[in-house]
């Protein structure tokens, strides 16, 4: 993604390409152990996935609906498509060029085989036969193509296409989908003696064996495809009475709605031609792979238990999240979130104290209410069933849960449905806004009779799951201006109340992005040759072009802009008078770095915010978000360490050039590799191995 000499902004879809190609960097590292080179690809397929659903298939609305007009970054929507096509292309030939000549052989080797039909044995040939007859074909549903028009074949569902011959009308073209029901991987035998594992992929038995559905055809050729359809369908909002069938609708549509890309693993150019005139897509929609389709499923084989003997040589060392907040209670959790304010950075922490903070609060006969927003939750959520039981104790509950959060919207609605029949209070979030605060505020009737409320605010979702794999900050808190202005959004959220100008929380859409611009622009107004300004931050995603802008005139006032951005950034840094001074690094480890934080030097009175909001106009406008301030020093001295490793990273950073172009970040020589993830993860083991026999006070240290 080259930049022109004068561009002021990189285009946010191929910045967002680039961020993927960063992940696809981690698969073909060498010393990235091989199952999580293979998880790596997986998350690349998954997020490639998402991308064609919803942003290839806005742009592709853009040019049926005739618009031509350039986006921010100069780029019409047609040249745009070309561009992501050609960009597309080349990411996925890479993918697949490191799949199948290194990590499947080299898994070949270390006793993971995935054979294909011409390496299976006889006895596994038999065994394969009998379980097509018995497991497989029973669940098949041949469909035949016809002038009619091509059958439904669902959105990203992986289907046989097969070309039959008669002797009296000619080819016949017919698709059949896998059944989703079984297990993908087959296990197929173990050698105990080679120590190998052997596993074969169910579309290609289902290829193999597929000419059994076809009595009186011959198969003249076969190839497994799924294609990839427009998930970007608007709901109707103002269906405020029956919001949810609304959802229901967009769910079912999307299984049917417009095809935007087919991907294909085969030879056959006669089926390809056929699938793709009969789904309507041209001859660049068509990504063509030469091994597995679909590496989605791949994540979950890599990371599955007894997959293979010594598996674990090949995985990443176990960091175990550590339960530090555990080993610092000196009472009930209330008195120790009354005591100070309590902070989790996971996944090096245990996520078990937030779980823990909901469970106690359903059980305390003294907690009079619970207010929580729900975006993204687990599959069997510890919150969805500790709000059940507190409205069966007769406790107020109030649950904000965003229908609208992208893919599940299924989860969601059903979860949904469970609270209000528990008897809770469920709000569907705000028409034309999603509501991706995270927040927990519990009140709670104390000993002395008086009422107090207890906070909890993240950067990360309310999900048990990915509290183990994204990096996020949280914290808890009694202050009670906090928890003040957290109950008039949440009345905000539910209600009819306006919301107020807060002091200490900031909120989108309704005064978040101004109280960024205006702390930017303090930071440019106090700097100075004598003392220049710096504001260092962390993000998913950069596309705001206010928040650029401020951050160009505040580049050019002297401040000193570090950004760690693990996303899409569509600020230009480098460029002599507009971002001189502004450093982009972007760390891809591990984990997913998720967690949003804010530091302004402020003239040396400095100021440090978390957010669940990322710089992008969907986050500012239109979302209800969250900013809120760090005030604890203890808190503060071990997020500014963290924030600070990031920029420190030799092992898994990346620095954005001005040319658009992500160049690995390198030890200067003589110095040690430096890891930021590992960092972090050593400083809380640090601290758990101290509280384990607990000084006075834990050390903490401010910075590096």
């Amino acid at each position: 993604m080259k930049a022109m000499k004068d561009r002021r902004y990189f285009n946010r879809e191929l910045s967002w390409m680039e961020f993927n190609a960063r992940v696809l960097d981690q698969a073909a590292r060498a010393s990235t152990p091989l199952l999580e080179r293979l998880k790596f690809l997986s998350i690349v397929s998954s997020n490639f996935d998402e991308f064609f659903m919803v942003r290839v298939a806005r742009i592709k609305s853009s040019i049926r609906a005739g618009y031509t007009f350039p986006d921010e970054s100069g780029m019409s929507p047609g040249e745009l498509l070309a561009a992501v096509s050609r960009r597309g292309a080349a990411i996925v030939a890479l993918q697949y060029r490191i799949l199948m000549r290194e990590i499947l052989p080299e898994l070949g080797e270390k006793g993971l085989a995935f054979v294909s039909p011409g390496e299976w044995t006889d006895e596994e040939v038999s065994r394969l036969e009998w379980f097509f007859a018995e497991s497989v074909f029973p669940l098949l549903t041949p469909l035949s193509v016809g002038e009619e028009g091509m059958p439904s074949a669902g959105n990203l569902h992986i289907h046989a296409a097969f070309d039959l011959r008669d002797r009296d009308d000619g080819p016949h073209l017919a698709i059949v989908q896998i059944p989703a029901t079984l297990d993908r991987f087959i296990r197929l035998s173990e050698d105990g003696n080679a120590g190998t594992v052997r596993y074969a992929l169910l579309e290609d038995i289902v290829m193999w064996y597929g000419h059994t559905l076809f009595p009186g055809y011959t198969v003249v050729d076969r190839i497994v495809f799924k294609v990839t359809r427009d998930a970007d369908l608007p709901v109707d909002e103002d269906r405020d009475d029956d919001f949810l069938a609304a959802m229901e609708e967009v769910l079912a549509e999307r299984q049917n709605s417009w095809p935007v890309c087919l991907s294909v693993s085969g030879n056959s150019e006669s089926l390809i031609d056929g699938l793709r005139a009969g789904f309507c897509l041209e001859p660049a929609d068509v990504y063509r792979f030469p091994g597995p389709i679909d590496l989605r499923g791949f994540y979950d084989l890599a990371s599955r238990e007894g997959l293979m003997q010594g598996a674990s040589e090949l995985r990443d060392i176990p960091w175990p999240p550590l339960n530090l907040y555990d080993s610092s209670l000196t009472g009930s959790i209330w008195d120790d979130i009354r005591q100070k304010d309590r902070m989790l950075m996971v996944p090096y922490e245990s996520f078990d104290p937030v779980v823990r903070f909901i469970e106690t609060a359903a059980e305390d006969p003294g907690v009079l209410a619970i207010k929580m927003t729900l975006y993204r939750t687990s599959g069997d959520s510890p919150f969805i069933r500790a709000l059940i039981r507190a409205a069966r104790n007769h406790k107020q509950v109030t649950v904000v849960v965003e229908l609208k959060a992208r893919f599940d919207e299924k989860h969601n609605i059903s979860r949904a449905a469970s609270l209000e029949e528990a008897g809770a209070i469920v709000v569907y979030g705000i028409a034309r806004l999603k509501v991706h605060a995270k927040a927990i505020l519990v009140v709670r009737k104390e000993g002395d009779g008086g009422i107090r409320r207890y906070l909890h605010l993240s950067t990360g979702n309310y999900n048990d799951k990915t509290a183990r794999l994204y990096a996020d900050i949280s914290m808890f808190t009694a202050r009670e201006e906090l928890c003040a202005e957290a109950s008039i959004l949440f009345n905000a959220i539910t209600g009819y109340s306006s919301i107020q100008r807060l002091q200490h929380l900031s909120a989108a859409p309704f005064d978040l992005k101004q109280r960024l611009l205006s702390l930017i622009g303090r930071e440019a107004s106090r700097s100075s040759p004598e003392m220049p300004g710096m504001i260092m931050a962390k993000m998913n995603s950069l596309v705001d072009v206010q928040i650029i802008d401020a951050l160009y005139a505040a580049n050019r006032a002297g401040v000193r802009i570090l950004l760690n951005v693990r996303g899409i950034c569509a600020l230009v840094p480098g460029v002599a008078g507009q971002s001189e001074n502004i450093s982009v690094v972007s760390v891809v480890g591990r984990y997913l770095e998720h967690a949003r934080v804010i530091r302004f030097q402020n003239g040396g009175a400095e100021e440090l915010y978390l957010s669940s909001a990322d710089w992008m106009p969907r986050n500012l406008e239109r979302r209800v978000e969250l900013m809120f301030p760090v005030l604890d020093e203890g808190m503060r001295g071990r997020i500014i360490a963290s924030l600070e490793a990031y920029f420190r990273d030799s092992r898994q950073a990346y620095r954005l050039g001005s040319d658009g172009a992500w160049t690995p970040v390198e030890a200067v020589d003589g110095t040690k590799e430096f890891c930021a993830q590992e960092f972090l993860y050593q400083e809380v083991k640090s601290l758990w191995d101290l509280a384990e026999a607990p000084p006075a006070e834990l050390p903490v240290r401010r910075s590096l």
